[in-house]
């Protein structure tokens, strides 16, 4: 069993940044896919960043060029470094793991581990 707890959001205003962490238990989080989702009112999951065991990074569009995702495995933690952030970026953020780095990173459906999400909140 994996237990993650995110932290670090907030409002922000657009424009502005946030830095979110997630940590996790476990023995082997150096093996996990980790991933970032987000869910705004009334929208579908949808996925914003994942990392891969070995470093490889993947990034929804929308997001590209303004997130950083990375990892400090010796700490068990993924971050998301949020800057240029917009009124759209508001939605609640879920970290996410994959023990088995199954390919597909950007699909919900591959992880098997959630935390109880964080919001952000980006005034415009």
């Amino acid at each position: 069993q994996v237990q993650l707890v995110e932290s670090g959001g907030g409002l922000a205003q657009a424009g502005g940044s946030l830095r979110l962490s997630c940590a996790a238990s476990g023995r082997t989080f150096s093996s996990y896919t980790m991933g970032w989702f987000r869910q705004a009112p009334g929208k579908e999951r949808e996925f914003v960043a994942a990392i891969s065991r070995s470093g490889g990074r993947t990034y929804y569009e929308s997001v590209k060029g303004r997130f950083t995702i990375s990892r400090d495995n010796a700490k068990n933690t993924v971050y998301l470094q949020m800057t240029g952030l917009k009124p759209e970026d508001t939605a609640v953020y879920y970290c996410a793991a994959d023990p088995y780095g199954r390919s597909g990173d950007y699909d919900s459906r591959n992880y098997d581990y959630w935390g109880q999400g964080t919001q952000v909140t980006v005034s415009s």
